[in-house]
């Protein structure tokens, strides 16, 4: 299978008839939404289908559907093959935010690189509710901000939708160094990664790449085809090395709501 038909299967799968829990899909002529049960969180416009004359009408339409739903906003997920060209631009011309360029990147299980398929020799734990806090020092001592609504998200994830994630923590003599999650779509071919932060005095030892395998033979045994992830600027380089293949770039746009109230 080559990247073009990866990409199909994945815009056909993930994005066009993607399920998750937290959120109700929805799905007009010219878009597919995932409307989050929790108001306090974004929702996603995860697919759609527009050309030059009426992209600024659906895009209209949008910001009216969540603008009654009361919510905090939602995110509009634009895929550089979306049409049309211009879609970007008119996002940012209805006032959506546009944030950082990454990468969508997939590996094919079944041709699967050996330093993902060994024994993991790190110290790589799926961890439980209790060790939450462990992800959230990781990811704080990296970026210098405050995760305490993640911690909040990855907990409640863990106990309302036990089957659907993974979280996995790498140690170095019991510190938190490393942390990543997985989550397991249903009526999908794709296990999606997410996070892969590692403090930076840890790096180069293999940490991140342990975390990897260990979500991988996780998918496998779960009888996945292929592993997705938005890769950053500095994931991307190391994934690539290892397998994974880019299909597309993506560029989240944000619209969040101005009378939105917790």
């Amino acid at each position: 299978m080559n990247v073009t038909e990866i990409l199909a299967l994945y815009d056909e799968q993930e994005r066009q008839g993607g399920l998750h829990p937290s959120y109700l899909r929805e799905e007009t002529p010219e878009v597919v939404r995932q409307v989050s049960h929790d108001r306090s969180r974004l929702s996603f416009v995860i697919y759609s289908r527009l050309n030059e004359a009426n992209a600024d009408r659906v895009i209209a339409e949008q910001i009216a559907r969540f603008q009654e739903w009361g919510g905090y906003g939602f995110e509009w997920k634009t895929y550089d093959h979306d049409t049309p060209p211009d879609l970007k631009q008119r996002l940012a011309a209805h006032g959506l935010e546009g944030d950082e360029r990454e990468g969508l990147l997939v590996l094919d299980l079944t041709d699967c690189p050996l330093v993902y398929l060994q024994p993991v020799t790190a110290d790589v734990r799926r961890i439980t509710i209790d060790q939450v806090r462990d992800v959230t020092a990781v990811l704080t001592e990296v970026y210098d901000d405050n995760y305490d609504w993640l911690e909040k998200q990855l907990r409640q994830n863990l106990t309302d939708q036990p089957d659907f994630w993974s979280i996995y923590v790498a140690y170095v003599d019991g510190r938190p160094a490393c942390a990543a999650w997985i989550n397991f779509p249903t009526n999908s071919q794709f296990a999606g990664l997410w996070g892969g932060a590692t403090l930076a005095e840890y790096r180069n030892m293999g940490l991140y790449t342990a975390v990897v395998a260990a979500r991988a033979q996780e998918a496998i045994q779960r009888g996945y085809r292929f592993l997705m992830v938005d890769a950053s600027d500095m994931s991307r380089p190391i994934l690539l090395k290892r397998g994974f293949k880019l299909l597309t770039y993506t560029t989240p746009y944000t619209w969040k709501n101005p009378d939105f109230q917790t």
